[in-house]
C-alpha cells in the first residue's frame, strides 16, 4: 500500500474523447513528489518543444503533492502547469482550498489532459472514473453562475469545481483558474491554455480517505502547530496578505503609479486594517487549515458578495495604489470583477496602470477607450477597463496581450511603461526596497514572481534563534538593499525551500518563514505521511531538481540568460517616499546573476551543466535543451 500518494496520473485526450490512467513508480514520486516538481517531469517527458500554447498540442497539467490533503494546516496545496500563452516558457501556478485534495480523495494525483475538444466540455472525476460531459450551457457564463448551475445539475453542492472562465475563453493572456470562487491559479495565463481546450471546469467528487503511514508522528507535527501558533495575535488572521499595505508604505515599497513611487498618500484607506473595520464580513480557510488568512467582504452597493471571497495583498496593490484608486470599495468591485471573469488581478492591475501612464502622455487617447477616462484614481475606470479586457472589447483587446505585447503594439516610446519580466507582470513588491526581490522577478522561470524565495525583511534577522534559518546555515544578518554575496547564496537556498513547498503542497504562510512550519517539522511530516526516511538535505535537492527543469523547459523554448533581467522602470529612482531617489543598477544585477549562475551549477550562460544535473539525477536531459 502506498502512503501519500495514490499511483495514478489520469490523461484525458479531449480530441479521441478517451482516458486512461498511468502508474509511475515510487522512485517517480520520491523523486520530484508531486505538484511543480512532478508536473515538469512529464511536461519534458510528453510537450514537443516549440508548440502553440494554444494549441491542441499543449498539455494542460493538474498536480498534487504527496502531503496534500492530509492533516495537518497548510497541505491543501496543488499546481496547474502547461506552456504559458502570456510568456512562451515554463507555466505553473499553485493554488490551495479544497479542490486539490479532492482530487486526491477520487483517488488520482494528477490529471494530463491532451489535445481539444470540438465543442465545450466539462470533466467529472468521481471514485477511479472520469466521464467527459457537455458544457455548451455554461460557455460565456461568469463563474458564479457555472459553480451553481454545475452543483444544481450534478445534483450534489459538495462537489469541488476548478473552471477557466470568460476571459480564458476569449483569450486573453493572463487569464485565471478558480476552485471554488474563491482560490485562484492566478499567473502565466493558464486559464486560457485550459479553455483553448474548449475544457470549462474539472469536477471533482471522492470518498476515498488520504492515510498517514506513521499516525502518531504526524499528530505530534499537528500538535506542534497548535502549541506554537496563537491566532489571535497572528496579524495575517487578524487583517490578511492585505496587512502588508502599511508596513510596505512605511518602507517606501509600496508599488504606486505603475511603479514610479513606493508610497501612496491613502495607503490606509486601503489597507487590511481597514477593510478588517468597514467591509471583511468572515475570515475565510483551506481544507484543515486553521490560520483562516483569506477575507470574505461585502459591499451592498456595488454587489460584491462574499460569495467570491475578497481582495488579496496583491489585488490590493495592483488595482489600488499601483493605479492611485484610494476607494477600498471600488477596489472590491474591481477584483470580484477579475473573479467572475476569472482572470489574474496582478496582471490585470499592471496592464490597467501601463494604460493609464499611455493616457497621461497621450499614448491612448479617449477616443480609444470609448470615453473612459483613464486619469490616476479613477477607480470606475478600472472596472470599465477590466470588462473591455474580458471581453477583448477596444483597446481592451489590446490590452488583453499584456503589457509586453500591449507596448509592441502601441510603441511610441509605451516600453518604458510596461514592467515586466519574460512578458508577465511584475507583482506588488519592489526590489528597489527588497534587493533580492531583483532575483525573483529576473531568474523565475515563469516571468516576474514574488513567491520564488523569501523575502528581504526576514534576513533582516538571521543573527536571531529560530531553526528555520539556522539548518540552512544562515546565520548573519543581512539588509534590505544588500544585493551581495551572501543575499544571493540565502536567496538560492530559500529558492529551494519554496520549490520543495510547490512540489509537496505545503502553503508559503504556514512554512517558514512567513508561516510556522520549519524545515525539520516539515520533514518530519513527509516521513510521517509516506514512510520515507528522508531528510532536509534530500528536500532540497527536490526544490532544486524542480527549478533546474524548469529551467531547462525555457530554454528548450528558446529563451537565454538575456531574459534573466528587469524592466527599464525598475532601475530608475524611486520617486517619493524613504527610498525617494534610490535604484537599482544594472552592474549591481548582473553580478548576482553571476554568482547565482555559480551557485546554480550553471555556466555563463544560465545553462546548467551536465555535472548538475547529473547530481539532480536529471542526466536523462543532457542534450535535450
Amino acid at each position: 500500500m502506498s502512503f501519500g500518494y495514490n499511483g495514478k496520473i489520469l490523461h484525458v485526450d479531449l480530441s479521441e474523447g478517451r482516458t486512461w490512467h498511468e502508474e509511475p513508480s515510487e522512485l517517480v514520486y520520491r523523486t520530484y513528489m508531486g505538484g511543480g516538481g512532478l508536473g515538469s517531469y512529464f511536461l519534458l517527458r510528453d510537450l514537443k518543444p516549440g508548440v502553440d500554447a494554444l494549441s491542441p498540442e499543449n498539455l494542460f497539467l493538474v498536480m498534487t503533492g504527496v502531503i496534500c490533503g492530509l492533516p495537518l494546516d497548510g497541505t491543501n496545496r496543488y499546481s496547474v502547469l502547461g506552456k504559458s500563452p502570456l510568456t512562451g516558457g515554463f507555466g505553473e501556478s499553485e493554488a490551495g482550498g479544497y479542490w486539490g485534495p479532492e482530487l486526491k480523495r477520487t483517488g488520482f494525483d494528477g490529471i494530463i489532459v491532451h489535445g481539444r475538444s470540438a465543442a465545450p466540455v466539462y470533466l467529472l472525476i468521481e471514485d477511479g472514473t472520469c466521464a467527459i460531459r457537455d458544457a455548451q450551457k455554461y460557455w460565456g457564463q461568469m463563474s458564479g453562475e457555472v459553480q451553481d448551475a454545475l452543483e444544481t445539475d450534478i445534483g450534489d453542492s459538495n462537489i469541488r469545481v476548478l473552471q477557466t472562465g470568460i476571459a480564458g475563453e476569449n483569450g486573453v493572456l493572463y487569464a485565471a483558474i478558480t476552485n471554488q470562487l474563491r482560490h485562484y491559479h492566478g499567473r502565466t495565463g493558464l486559464g486560457a491554455v485550459m479553455a483553448s481546450k474548449n475544457l470549462k471546469a474539472i469536477v471533482t467528487r471522492g470518498t476515498g480517505k488520504s492515510s498517514l503511514h506513521d499516525p502518531e508522528a504526524g499528530a505530534e507535527v499537528k500538535k506542534w502547530i497548535r502549541e506554537n501558533f496563537d491566532r489571535n495575535t497572528d496579524n495575517m488572521h487578524l487583517h490578511g496578505t492585505a496587512r502588508g499595505v502599511l508596513s510596505n508604505d512605511a518602507m517606501g515599497i509600496l508599488p504606486t503609479k505603475n511603479f514610479q513611487k513606493g508610497s501612496f498618500e491613502h495607503a490606509e484607506s486601503i489597507s487590511g486594517e481597514k477593510m478588517s473595520e468597514t467591509i471583511l464580513v468572515n475570515r475565510g480557510t483551506c481544507l484543515g487549515c486553521g490560520r483562516l488568512c483569506k477575507r470574505e467582504v461585502e459591499v451592498a452597493d456595488r454587489q460584491v458578495s462574499a460569495k467570491y471571497g475578497g481582495p488579496e495583498y496583491e489585488t490590493i496593490a495592483s488595482l489600488g495604489s499601483l493605479c492611485e484608486v484610494h476607494d477600498l470599495e471600488a477596489v472590491a468591485e474591481a477584483g470580484q470583477w477579475c473573479n467572475r471573469y476569472v482572470m489574474d488581478t496582478i496582471s490585470t492591475g499592471v496592464t490597467i496602470a501601463f494604460a493609464m501612464e499611455c493616457f497621461e502622455n497621450g499614448i491612448i487617447t479617449a477616443e480609444e477607450t470609448d470615453g473612459i477616462d483613464l486619469t490616476w484614481g479613477n477607480g470606475d475606470a478600472v472596472i470599465a477597463l477590466i470588462h473591455k479586457i474580458a471581453r477583448r472589447e477596444g483597446i481592451g483587446n489590446i490590452l488583453a496581450d499584456g503589457v509586453k505585447r500591449a507596448a509592441e503594439k502601441l510603441g511610441k516610446g509605451s516600453e518604458e511603461y510596461a514592467v515586466h519580466v519574460k512578458g508577465q507582470e511584475v507583482p506588488m513588491h519592489e526590489p528597489r526596497g527588497k534587493a533580492s526581490l531583483a532575483l525573483h522577478y529576473a531568474i523565475s522561470p515563469t516571468g516576474a514572481d514574488h513567491i520564488e524565495a523569501d523575502h528581504d525583511v526576514n534576513y533582516l534577522n538571521l543573527d536571531k534563534p529560530g531553526e528555520a534559518h539556522e539548518v540552512l546555515g544562515l546565520l548573519e544578518p543581512l539588509e534590505l538593499k544588500d544585493l551581495g554575496a551572501q543575499k544571493v547564496r540565502a536567496f538560492f537556498y530559500s529558492q529551494c525551500i519554496f520549490s520543495l513547498y510547490n512540489s509537496v503542497g505545503m502553503c508559503d504562510f504556514i512554512g517558514t518563514p512567513f508561516g510556522m512550519l520549519p524545515p525539520s517539522k516539515l520533514r518530519d511530516f513527509i516521513g510521517a505521511a509516506t514512510g520515507w526516511n528522508t531528510s532536509i538535505f534530500e528536500l532540497m535537492k527536490v526544490g532544486e531538481r524542480a527549478n533546474n527543469m524548469a529551467r531547462i523547459f525555457n530554454l528548450r523554448e528558446g529563451m537565454t540568460a538575456a531574459d534573466d533581467t528587469l524592466p527599464p522602470r525598475l532601475f530608475e529612482p524611486m520617486r517619493n517616499g524613504v527610498n525617494k531617489g534610490y535604484a537599482l543598477t544594472r552592474e549591481e544585477l548582473a553580478q548576482a546573476l553571476d554568482l547565482y549562475y555559480q551557485l546554480a551549477g550553471w555556466d555563463k550562460g544560465g545553462v546548467p551543466t551536465p555535472a548538475k544535473l547529473a547530481e539532480l539525477n536529471l542526466d536523462w536531459l543532457v542534450g535535450t535543451y
